[in-house]
Order: C-alpha cells, then sequence, then structure tokens
C-alpha cells in the first residue's frame, strides 16, 4: 500500500470515530506497528490529527486538563443529567452495596435515590447530603477534602476503599474517548475512582453527552469495563451504554 493510501485510510477512519488506537490502525490496515507509529508521527507534524499516547484523535477532540469547580459544573446540561440521574436511581435495589462517587450527576442520581433497604458509602460532601435529605443512612470515606469538587480523595481514601466489596457503583467523569477511556483532571481523584470501580461488582458512569470525545489528563477506568449511562444526545458508537430519555 503506498504512502499517500495509508495517510488516507487513516484520516478516514480518525474523521470517522474521533479516536483511533495503534492497534486498530494496524488490524484495519494489515500493516505493522511501526509503520502505524511512523505514519501517525507525520500526520502530526502535517497538522491532519493529534498523536496521542496509543493512537491518535481527531483535529475537534477536545482536551481538559483543569478541574470546573463543582458549584460551575451543577449548572451545565442539567436536563440531561435529570434524566440520566433518574434513571440511574431505579437501578438500586434492596440489600445492595452502593458506592457514590464525586461528580454533579451522581449528585442529582442522589437526589432520586428512595431505595433504604441499600447501604450507601460516599466520598462527596454532596452525595452524603442528597441522601440525608431522604433520610437515608451513609457512610463518608476518610481521607483528605478537596475542596474543588468537594470530594474525599488521597492515600487514606484509596486505603479505605479497598477494604469494601460493592454490588454497584456509580460514577462522574470529566471525559470519554477512545484514547484516554474514562478520565479526569487531577491525578490523586484518578486514583481514588479507578480503586472503588475496582471493589464494584458493577460500575456504572453517568455522563451527559458533553463528556465524549474529551481527553482529560488522567486515565481512571476503561470503557469496556463499565456501563455508561447517557441520553440520546450523545455518540452512539460505544459499547455498553445505555441510552436513556
Amino acid at each position: 500500500m503506498l504512502t499517500e493510501q495509508r495517510y488516507q485510510k487513516i484520516m478516514d477512519m480518525v474523521d470517522n470515530k474521533k479516536t483511533v488506537t495503534v492497534l486498530e490502525l494496524v488490524q484495519e490496515l494489515d500493516i505493522s506497528e511501526s509503520t502505524v507509529r511512523r505514519d501517525l508521527v507525520s500526520l502530526d507534524k502535517l497538522g491532519k490529527l493529534i498523536r496521542v499516547h496509543g493512537g491518535a484523535t481527531a483535529l475537534d477532540l477536545q482536551y481538559e486538563m483543569e478541574d470546573v469547580g463543582i458549584a460551575k459544573k451543577s449548572t451545565l446540561n442539567l436536563e440531561q443529567k435529570h434524566i440520566i440521574g433518574k434513571y440511574a436511581a431505579k437501578l438500586i435495589v434492596p440489600g445492595d452495596f452502593v458506592y457514590l462517587d464525586a461528580g454533579t450527576t451522581v449528585e442529582i442520581m442522589a437526589e432520586y435515590i428512595t431505595e433504604k433497604e441499600a447501604n450507601y458509602v460516599t466520598n462527596s460532601i454532596w452525595q452524603a447530603k442528597a441522601l440525608a435529605k431522604h433520610n437515608i443512612p451513609v457512610t463518608i470515606i476518610g481521607g483528605t477534602f478537596k475542596a474543588v469538587t468537594e470530594a474525599i480523595i488521597g492515600s487514606e481514601a484509596v486505603e479505605n476503599l479497598q477494604k469494601y466489596h460493592f454490588t454497584k457503583g456509580f460514577f462522574g467523569v470529566n471525559g470519554i474517548s477512545e484514547v484516554a477511556q474514562f478520565s479526569t483532571p487531577e491525578a490523586n481523584e484518578a486514583s481514588v475512582k479507578r480503586t472503588a470501580m475496582l471493589q464494584c461488582k458493577k460500575s456504572y458512569v453517568l455522563a451527559d453527552s458533553s463528556k465524549f470525545n474529551i481527553v482529560s489528563a488522567v486515565t481512571f477506568g476503561q470503557i469496556e469495563n463499565s456501563t455508561i449511562i447517557t441520553t440520546k444526545l450523545a455518540p452512539e458508537n460505544h459499547i455498553n451504554t445505555i441510552y436513556v430519555e
């Protein structure tokens, strides 16, 4: 296959999927990994795509590396968040042991939770307050308080989570992409999310449509290992996804 033909096929895949991995390109084009990596370097230099670790992204893929305060985030995409949160809350059944991650969509979900025959653990002050409004007992893990997101993070939080075994966990996310998977801006918060997700028999990621094709600084989970709950406005090319309306 000529170089220009490879370039065109690579760009067709990037334009279609927005993010592609080296492995996907190797399999699709039937060429070596070294050739793929060399082509991606060349296309990046030509300004055709953005080369990232493990693959490439389209130029219109957004990168968000800073945390936004929870007060501001709570005002964004509210209609979608309520649709998602209401659906997610109904997934909790008697006997569940539930983890509620920090995040504004999970906070809205907490407002819809009515199941009192389940047990709840969270690293979020907001989620704890929302449950308290319904007189639902909740445990807040120990650790370092992060003011921007009002979440409990740090090594103590990670250690606390390792003793639990949740039937279900519900997580917030800053970015969802094929290359970065589930990502968030800050390493300590990512570590807590990652640990909690590993302790869940079933994990759900609550994401409005604005979270797709976004790359944040730190990956905390793999798309194939969790179920995404989103709305019909989100892209429809993700596995393990529930679209609600």
